[in-house]
């Protein structure tokens, strides 16, 4: 089991690593929000249905009937 001094020089070796951009450190919360898409992939997938589904359901209509 490493020693306490062993403990305490690895964390800050890797804080400085990490300070100076070294070790790609976990992003925050704030971050992953920032990324994401405002809307969920199944509300967009319904909002495609029944977009791409109503052009497809009025193409048929105006062809055939």
């Amino acid at each position: 089991m490493p020693t306490e001094f062993e403990l305490r020089k690895r964390n800050s070796q890797f804080a400085d690593k990490a300070r100076a951009g070294k070790n790609p450190i976990k992003p925050s919360r704030q971050e992953r929000l920032s990324k994401r898409s405002p809307i969920s992939l199944w509300a967009l997938g319904i909002i495609l249905f029944v977009v791409v589904g109503g052009v497809l359901f009025e193409l048929l209509r105006l062809f055939f009937l």
